[in-house]
């Protein structure tokens, strides 16, 4: 398995829902006898609060404004997730190789975090909740087929990754504007609370 690849590929994931992602890669690890998944994500306690909070992170994201308020929190539980998952895939042992492979998956993890949360304070400036609920399904839907690709193909799952992040990032950059609008919309909800 390309370790560099994988390690990509869940930093972006992780970006996106690290919950879910640590939850696919156990599973396919568990019941697909994968190597190069760690153990411990394989483990059924770990599944389990990793689905448990995949789950609470899947609905939240489809509430405008809760899904920006679970990004702010989450700034700080993404990127050191996709750094742990990139250290823990390339066999964290104080060498260099894994240690590179957790800045790569941090510094990925956090890009795609600060992309996929700029985006959705674009979107809940919508006035309608279905470009939201639209917004989280697609980020789902790719999370899931950039995991399952990068079990497989690691390689082309990188690429796919790049390309999202890549697209998420400039997109972001386009609708500015917006994300300051939904900045401020989500203070106002907050300050509401």
């Amino acid at each position: 398995m390309d370790v560099v690849a994988l390690t990509f590929a869940s930093g972006w994931a992780s970006g996106i829902n690290a919950y879910a992602t640590v939850f696919l890669l156990g599973m396919i690890g568990r019941f697909a006898a994968i190597d190069g998944i760690p153990e411990g994500f394989q483990r059924v306690d770990v599944l389990v609060i990793m689905g448990i909070l995949a789950l609470a992170e899947f609905l939240a994201d489809k509430v405008p404004y809760l899904d920006s308020a679970w990004d702010a929190i989450s700034t700080f539980i993404r990127p050191v997730a996709g750094a742990l998952i990139g250290a823990l895939l390339a066999g964290a042992s104080g060498e260099l190789l894994p240690m590179t492979m957790g800045a790569l998956g941090g510094v990925t993890a956090l890009v795609s975090h600060a992309a996929k949360s700029g985006l959705r304070l674009a979107v809940n400036t919508s006035p309608e909740p279905l470009s939201n609920i639209g917004a989280s399904l697609v980020g789902d839907a790719a999370l899931v087929t950039v995991i399952s690709l990068a079990i497989a193909n690691p390689v082309p799952a990188a690429v796919l990754a790049g390309i999202l992040l890549i697209g998420t990032v400039a997109l972001a950059v386009v609708l500015l504007s917006r994300i300051r609008r939904g900045l401020t919309a989500l203070r106002a909800w907050l300050a509401a609370r």
